[in-house]
Parts: C-alpha cells; structure tokens; sequence
C-alpha cells in the first residue's frame, strides 16, 4: 500500500471544516494535489494539534505550532504512530513524506520504506518543485 502524509501549516481557514480543506496556503494545496497524483491508497494530514487526521476528518481552527521540545514531539509521534499502526502496515507499506523534520524525525524511525522528495530543501525551492512538477503536467 501506498501511503502519503502531509504536514499542516499555520495558514488554515477560520472556521470548521474537512481536514484537507482546512489548510489554505499554497504550500498545503500543492502537497495535497502532489499526493493525489501520487496515486496512493491513504492520504494522512500530520496535525500539530491533532495528531493524524484523514482528508474528510471534520476539525476546527487551531492555532498550535509543534513543540521544539523533544518530548512533546515524542509524545505527539506516538500518538501518530499508533493511529498510523490501526491503518497501515508500517514494515511494509510504502510512505511518501511530505513534512519537514519537525514532523518526520521521530516517525521515521517505525516505517521502514520511505522517500522524503523535498528533503533538503528550503520553503522556496519546495515551492518551486511544486511548480515545475504541476507545470510538467500540463503539458
């Protein structure tokens, strides 16, 4: 199985609504597009507030920025770890990161098989993947 998670952002909608409509910056509307053409079985949205949330989850506005602490991190990831072990097989399902370090660090070290496409790059050069790659398509 083919499984795609995506980190939120800080810029979300004001009111309550699905989670992969909650995320409005062009960041999110890229990596969600960019998973979907990904042709995976799941998609999983990494929330800072929520933990691991399916697209069609209903959840309210937030403001909440994951911890730099390490533990809360690490309290937050097995909470992830452990709804993502209800849905998956994390030793032999394959994952696609979109999230950065903050978000991955301590989930990569329970799945097996994985690729990070925007690993090493920063926000703009993410952005500018993004582009290239739609521009791609259409043509």
């Amino acid at each position: 199985m083919k499984v795609v998670l995506i980190s939120c952002v800080k810029t979300k909608q004001n009111f309550t609504c699905r989670a992969s409509e909650m995320y409005t910056s062009y960041w999110f509307k890229s990596a969600y597009r960019y998973a979907q053409e990904q042709e995976p079985d799941k998609i999983f949205i990494l929330s800072a507030k929520y933990g691991l949330l399916e697209p069609d989850d209903i959840i309210d506005t937030y403001e909440m920025k994951l911890s730099n602490k390490s533990n809360e991190r690490k309290l937050w990831t097995e909470r992830v770890i452990e709804k993502l072990c209800q849905k998956c097989d994390l030793q032999n399902d394959e994952f696609v990161i979109l999230a950065g370090n903050a978000y991955r660090k301590y989930i990569l070290q329970h799945i097996r098989l994985y690729k990070i496409p925007l690993d090493g790059m920063r926000q703009g050069e993410q952005i500018s993947f993004f582009k290239h790659y739609f521009q791609g398509k259409n043509k």
